[in-house]
C-alpha cells in the first residue's frame, strides 16, 4: 500500500478527502492545502486522471526523524531510487516546507537530500557521475516537528491545468478552484448553470466535465509516466474504465455570457477543446457519442434574465487584477445587484478576491468560505436560493 499526498487550495481539504473516498481510498490526515491517503498501484495513475479539486499528487517515499542533516541524509538515502528513476533521469528537489523543526534553511535541506540521491543511485548503480539528460524527477520535501517526509511528484505540470485552455485571458480562474466551487454548491447536473462573466469558459466547461461525469485528466500525460514503475497498458485499461463511466445520456443546462466578445470566443474554444478530448476517450473504447458544448452568447450581466425559475449562478466577476482600479471592481459588484433581482430564485456562487464584495453587492451570504491557490487568498460567498420580489423570464435575454 502507497501513502500519497495530494495538494489542493488551503481550504479545500474536505471537498478534496470526499472525493479521495470517492474513488475508494482512505484517507491517513491532513494539513492545510494537502491531504494524506492510502492507495494501491493503481492510485498514483488515478487520483492525477480523476481528481478534480487536486493541483498535484504525490507518492511518499519516507518518513523518517531528522533533527539534523545527518539524519536527514541517512533517511534520503535509504530509498531505493533507483527502482522508480531511469538512468539518463535530472532530479530536482524544487521545495522545502519547514514548520516546527529544527532543519529549517530550505538551500541546505534541498542540498542534502539532493546530495543523497544522487549517492544513492551512483552506489547502485556503480557510476561517478550522472548524465542528467533525461526528463527531470521531482522531489519536495516537509518537515514537520523534526520529521521530514520526502514526497516525489507524480503530476509534473500542476492538474489545474487540464490542456483545455488554449488562452486564459487576463487573471483566469484556476480549474481546480471552479471545481471547487461546483462542489461546495453541491451542484447537480439537473440544475441549470449560468455564468455571467464566463471570461476563457473555466466554470462552464469544469461544471460539463462534472455533469457527463468526465475525468478531468483526459489528455494529459503525467511525471509518473516518465518513472520506471509506470505500466503503460494498465494506465490504457485505467483510462478506458473511465471513458465508460462517461454519461452521454442526460440532460445538462450550462451557459456562459461576457459583454467582452473575444472572451466569449475563447470560451467556445477552449471548451471545443475540453469535449474534443472526452471524445477521444469515448472513441478509444468504440463510442461515438458526442458531448454537448457549453452555450456562450456575448451579453451584458445587466441585461439578462432568469430562462428558468431555478438554477445557479456561478461566477468569479472581475476584479482589481483585472480591471486595473480596486474602485472600478466596487462599482461593479454594485451594479451586480440586477443579478440578485434578475434571477430571484436561483442561488449564487461567487468567488473574489475582495473582502467587501458583499457590501457592495448589497446582500449578504449564507455562507462564507475562503480558500487561498497559489498566492491569492478568495472568498466564496454562497447564496441559498430563496423567494424574492422579481419578476422571472422564460428565456436568458438581452
Amino acid at each position: 500500500m502507497n501513502t500519497l499526498v495530494a495538494l489542493c487550495a488551503v481550504g479545500a481539504e474536505k471537498i478534496l478527502g470526499n472525493e479521495i473516498k470517492h474513488l475508494g481510498y482512505k484517507l491517513s490526515g491532513n494539513a492545510p492545502g494537502r491531504v494524506s491517503f492510502l492507495g494501491d498501484d493503481d492510485a498514483l495513475f488515478r487520483a492525477n486522471l480523476c481528481l478534480r479539486t487536486a493541483d498535484r499528487i504525490y507518492l511518499q517515499m519516507a518518513a523518517f526523524s531528522a533533527k539534523n542533516f545527518d539524519e536527514l541524509f541517512d533517511g534520503a538515502y535509504t530509498v531505493d531510487w533507483q527502482n522508480y528513476f531511469k538512468k539518463d533521469m535530472r532530479v530536482v528537489v524544487d521545495k522545502v516546507r519547514a514548520y516546527r523543526s529544527k532543519l529549517n534553511s530550505e538551500r541546505t535541506v534541498q542540498s542534502m537530500v539532493h546530495k543523497a540521491v544522487y549517492t544513492k543511485l551512483g552506489d547502485k548503480w556503480r557510476m561517478t557521475t550522472l548524465p542528467e539528460s533525461g526528463e527531470a524527477a521531482t522531489i519536495r520535501v516537509h518537515i514537520e516537528n523534526d520529521t521530514a517526509h520526502i514526497l516525489l511528484d507524480l503530476s509534473g505540470e500542476v492538474l489545474h491545468k487540464r490542456g483545455y485552455r488554449a488562452d486564459g485571458g487576463t487573471a483566469p480562474l484556476r480549474e481546480t478552484v471552479a471545481a471547487i466551487m461546483l462542489q461546495e454548491m453541491v451542484w447537480r447536473r439537473k440544475t441549470p448553470l449560468h455564468d455571467p462573466f464566463c471570461g476563457s469558459g473555466t466554470i462552464p466547461i469544469e461544471a460539463t466535465l462534472y455533469a457527463y461525469n468526465a475525468a478531468p485528466g483526459f489528455g494529459r500525460k503525467f511525471a509518473l509516466e516518465n518513472l520506471t514503475i509506470f505500466n503503460k497498458k494498465r494506465a490504457n485499461e485505467l483510462t478506458n474504465k473511465e471513458a465508460e463511466l462517461i454519461r452521454t445520456d442526460v440532460e445538462v443546462r450550462i451557459t456562459g455570457s461576457d459583454i467582452d466578445a473575444q472572451a466569449v470566443a475563447r470560451a467556445r474554444k477552449n471548451a471545443e477543446y475540453a469535449c474534443v478530448a472526452i471524445g477521444r476517450a469515448l472513441q478509444s473504447i468504440g463510442k461515438d457519442n458526442r458531448i454537448p458544448r457549453p452555450d456562450f452568447v456575448q451579453a451584458d450581466f445587466a441585461e439578462l434574465s432568469a430562462p428558468y425559475e431555478n438554477g445557479l449562478i456561478l461566477c468569479n466577476p472581475p476584479y482589481g487584477q483585472r480591471l486595473g482600479d480596486e474602485i472600478e471592481a466596487q462599482k461593479l459588484y454594485k451594479k451586480m445587484s440586477v443579478l440578485y433581482d434578475n434571477f430571484p430564485h436561483w442561488q449564487f456562487g461567487i468567488i473574489s478576491a475582495s473582502k467587501n464584495f458583499q457590501n457592495c453587492f448589497g446582500h449578504y451570504a449564507t455562507q462564507l468560505k475562503s480558500f487561498k491557490a497559489g498566492n491569492l487568498d478568495t472568498y466564496f460567498y454562497i447564496y441559498k436560493a430563496s423567494p424574492r420580489d422579481a419578476a422571472s423570464s422564460t428565456a436568458l435575454g438581452v
